[in-house]
């Protein structure tokens, strides 16, 4: 993709804005000879191509078109997408038009119209998508990019009527979110049917089911956050909900966190899992999911349960680096550092995180192109121009609240009352780079506090002065609003914007949000938000089609210096260690009143501890959420390279998802596929590498008989004895050539399931550890088997097993340090005995199951003799009767 700087749109971009920003003529019949159209030329539901041409020819449905790429292909009518724009100039002429007409006056419309064109011109501000493609284009669309609605009331009509408000909203194009916990758990009684609730986390399905209606109904995905507070009794069920497939598929997940609860994790203390008294007489009127306000009106709380802080927090973490999901928002902190804390509480965010917002709030979204503020001259930023655009920024924000149509009364009600604005930036990690400054390094978190700093002040005296002129926020009490968290910060490093804020007011309750952008700013032909690049050769593939991309920047590098290697401070987010990429959320989010869309990338080998500590030290450093991406921890994934360690499934998915498009290309430069929720849109992006090599290559019967390590007639080796969910596991490792080289499992009683998978599972260890060079074959055997988890866990620490394939892992790491771990035996009183040296039959002490770590109350004596339950997937299936059943769900083989 090439992006002139002029404004000028070619290959990529161009398609994405006029597919998705130009404004449409939505009578396509009216095509005519010389249009620039967008043709479908890949009718494909789930892979869809489209291609910029002009029309040539012209006969009834069918015409001729010729393509950009110089192609001349024949397609029909109903194919074509016409715009009435061609062009951004046409674009930023709509929307200066549009937004400042709600400026009173002549002259000031005039003014603010060529103020606002100067800002856009360039692509210096780039408005939010909903923003381009509706203002001044329809008074149906709204110029919102996301909302959070009310959470449900916890009742069949109030679930129904939320989910009515989430489907208007979607089909208008903004993305929703949703706070869960008003609905009562799983179980509790429902007096009006006589009957229990199916729960919180089974309605967020509902939720996420109909999202994924509304994607298919049309061209844009709907675009969902579920969210949970930690004291809710379904919360374990909901952190592990995607863990089942087909249960919530269209949604987002986070669970809103604590201070308490991070201090019990931190101290070790219990925690109970409570809702309100559901007979209370006034439960139907007051209760609304905020517990604390039902608590502070002496209102009674159920405890459900109580668990160990640290069980719920393991779970978060143990998900997240399994599937990148749930996210964490640290909510009772957002709430203290929040301008509106006085007044209007933070319940969810949007879809991308970024945007905190009340009940019937909205994203009013727009980012400053930094990328456009290098003075190459003096090798620095340009103060002056980006001081200026950034104060310009803010007003064409506040504007938009009153230039949008409203669909729901209540949105234009709490809009108007708080006028919420969210000024972001694009283009930071191309800024950083014409600066040679490398992201993560000391010197770029400096550099982070002196640009954001400098915005933080621009915007907010900016809001000032419209305030001044125009008032401020319905909502606004100097006294209460300067008390915030986050206005302590600002006002303690610039005074002057307490003295404004004090003599003129605040036009905008908050001012600046970090979003996404990816959408826009690939369009534009820079970085995305505030994230380094991922790579600077890659292929994307959307419903626009498959396209290489390259990063202007590092190519214009590239052709300058032939054959060299680009600089060091030309970095990806994979380069980069998790912990740069949280300090450097944590240095901009001092800077930011809502909040930052930010994945902190992780490299395949990234532990559940390390995720751990990731997460705490966020919480430590400011930040108001976490997400992580351990990379190849999902089959599809939102970006991916090429390792030494290719992923199969993914590369699989690779070869089936892109073959054609790779042969439309004429490329075979592919990698294996990823998707990612942008807003609110699907995109796979693959990035570039060598298909052709990374295809698995036939194996000659002799090569393989050379390979492969026979079996000697006699072997030496060890049997560990340890305890698993599924009973006590006898796992015998013997050594070829002093390596592991042979496993055999010994589990459950013969011919069970679960004896029978435990027997394939040591095959096929075996065989993969007897064929090739082993060289690092066991550490990659015991990286992929270990922390596999499954319907529970026991023992504690360094003895904490999660399920057969861990309990493998942690047998071959004892065998190959030949050494044995220090075991804490929980009985009436902590004693720690220390396992005699390994012998022939080393033996792991079995820790009581009534202590372990998050497990289920599985009986060892019993599991021992019980198959998996294909309903609930515990080891729970016995016979009973002449018939196998489940001892905790009740199914029966013979039902």
């Amino acid at each position: 993709m090439e992006t002139e700087r002029a404004g000028r749109l070619e290959g990529l971009s161009e398609k994405i804005f006029l597919d998705r920003y130009a404004w449409k003529n939505a009578n396509s019949n009216e095509t005519s000879v010389g249009d620039v159209v967008l043709v479908l030329t890949k009718d494909d539901p789930k892979f869809p191509s489209k291609e910029v041409g002009e029309v040539l020819a012209r006969e009834g449905n069918k015409v001729r078109i010729k393509l950009r790429s110089g192609d001349t292909i024949d397609s029909s009518i109903e194919k074509l997408t016409l715009t009435i724009e061609k062009t951004p100039e046409e674009m930023w002429d709509r929307l200066a038009k549009a937004v400042s007409s709600v400026e009173d006056g002549a002259d000031k419309r005039k003014l603010w119209q060529e103020r606002f064109r100067y800002i856009l011109e360039d692509w210096k501000l780039v408005p939010g998508g909903r923003i381009a493609a509706g203002a001044g284009a329809s008074e149906e669309l709204t110029l919102f990019n996301c909302y959070v609605i009310p959470s449900p009331e916890d009742s069949r009509g109030g679930i129904m009527n939320t989910l009515t408000e989430m489907t208007e909203i979607m089909a208008r194009g903004g993305g929703v979110g949703i706070n869960l916990s008003s609905l009562r758990p799983r179980r509790a009684i429902v007096a009006g049917v006589n009957g229990s609730s199916s729960g919180a986390v089974s309605w967020g399905g509902l939720f996420s089911y109909t999202t994924g209606l509304i994607e298919q109904g049309g061209s844009r995905r709907g675009a969902l956050m579920l969210m949970m507070n930690d004291w809710h009794p379904d919360v374990l069920d909901f952190i592990t909900v995607k863990q089942t497939m087909g249960q919530v598929t269209n949604a987002n997940l986070s669970v809103c966190v604590s201070n308490d609860f991070m201090r019990a994790v931190k101290e070790d203390l219990d925690w109970d899992l409570v809702f309100p008294d559901t007979k209370d007489p006034s439960y139907d009127e007051q209760w609304d999911g905020d517990l604390e306000k039902w608590r502070r009106a002496g209102k009674k709380v159920m405890l459900y349960k109580t668990v160990p802080a640290r069980e719920v927090w393991h779970s978060i973490m143990e998900s997240a680096w399994k599937s990148a999901e749930p996210g964490v928002v640290f909510m009772e902190y957002y709430n203290e550092m929040s301008n509106s804390w006085y007044f209007n509480p933070i319940i969810s965010t949007n879809p991308c995180g970024e945007q905190g917002l009340p009940a019937w709030g909205v994203c009013n979204l727009s980012a400053v192109n930094l990328s456009k503020f290098y003075d190459a001259a003096k090798q620095d930023v340009d103060w002056d121009q980006l001081g200026k655009v950034t104060r310009w920024s803010v007003r064409f924000l506040d504007n938009v609240i009153d230039a949008t149509p409203y669909h729901f009364e209540e949105n234009e009600r709490n809009q108007k009352k708080e006028r919420r604005i969210g000024l972001g930036t694009m283009g930071l990690a191309e800024l950083m780079i014409k600066l040679e400054i490398r992201y993560g390094s000391p010197e770029s978190l400096m550099f982070l506090d002196k640009l954001y700093g400098f915005m933080a002040r621009e915007a907010y005296l900016a809001s000032t002065e419209i305030a001044a002129e125009k008032g401020s926020f319905p909502a606004f009490e100097a006294d209460k609003y300067v008390q915030s968290g986050f206005m302590k910060n600002l006002i303690s490093a610039y005074p002057e914007i307490g003295d404004a804020v004090t003599k003129r007011g605040m036009r905008n309750v908050t001012v600046i949000t970090q979003a996404p952008t990816g959408s826009t700013g690939t369009m534009v032909g820079t970085s995305t938000g505030i994230e380094p690049y991922f790579a600077f050769e890659y292929y994307r593939q959307s419903r626009l089609g498959f396209d290489k991309q390259y990063v202007p920047v590092a190519q214009e590098w590239k052709d300058a210096n032939p054959g060299e290697e680009l600089p060091e401070y030309y970095v990806t987010s994979m380069s980069l260690s998790a912990e740069d990429h949280i300090r450097v959320q944590a240095a901009i989010q001092r800077w930011v009143d809502s909040s930052i869309s930010k994945t902190a990338n992780c490299p395949n080998d990234f532990t559940v501890e390390d995720t751990k500590k990731l997460y705490e030290l966020a919480f430590e450093l400011g930040c108001k959420g976490v997400t992580i991406y351990r990379d190849g921890s999902r089959d599809v994934q939102v970006l991916s390279t090429k390792k030494d360690e290719a992923d199969q499934s993914a590369l699989e998915k690779a070869v089936t998802d892109t073959i054609e498009e790779t042969t439309q290309a004429d490329s075979a430069e592919t990698a294996s596929g990823q998707q990612q929720l942008i807003n609110g849109e699907t995109d796979t992006v693959t990035a570039a590498g060598n298909l052709n090599a990374a295809l698995p290559q036939s194996l000659e019967p002799q090569v393989f008989d050379k390979e492969y390590k026979r079996r000697p007639q006699v072997l030496s080796g060890a049997t560990y004895k340890m305890n698993t969910p599924f009973g006590m596991a006898y796992i015998t490792i013997n050594d070829i050539n002093e390596s592991p080289g042979e496993i055999f499992l010994n589990v459950g009683k013969a011919g069970s399931d679960v004896s029978a998978m435990a027997e394939a599972l040591g095959r096929v260890c075996s065989l993969f550890l007897r064929y090739g060079d082993h060289g690092n074959k066991v550490m990659l055997l015991i990286k992929h088997l270990k922390g596999i988890g499954g319907t529970g866990a026991i023992g504690f620490g360094v003895n904490r097993v999660e399920s057969i394939a861990d309990a493998v892992a942690k047998a071959l790491e004892m065998h190959i340090e030949n050494k044995e771990p220090e075991v804490v035996y929980e009985q009436a009183a902590s004693v720690k005995a220390v396992v005699p040296q390994r012998s022939t039959a080393a033996e792991l002490p079995v820790v009581p199951q009534a202590a372990a770590y998050g497990s289920k109350p599985y009986s060892t004596a019993g599991s021992s003799s019980t198959d998996l339950c294909p309903s609930c997937g515990s080891a729970s299936l016995i016979n009973i009767e002449g018939c196998k059943t489940c001892s905790v769900c009740g199914f029966s083989k013979c039902s």
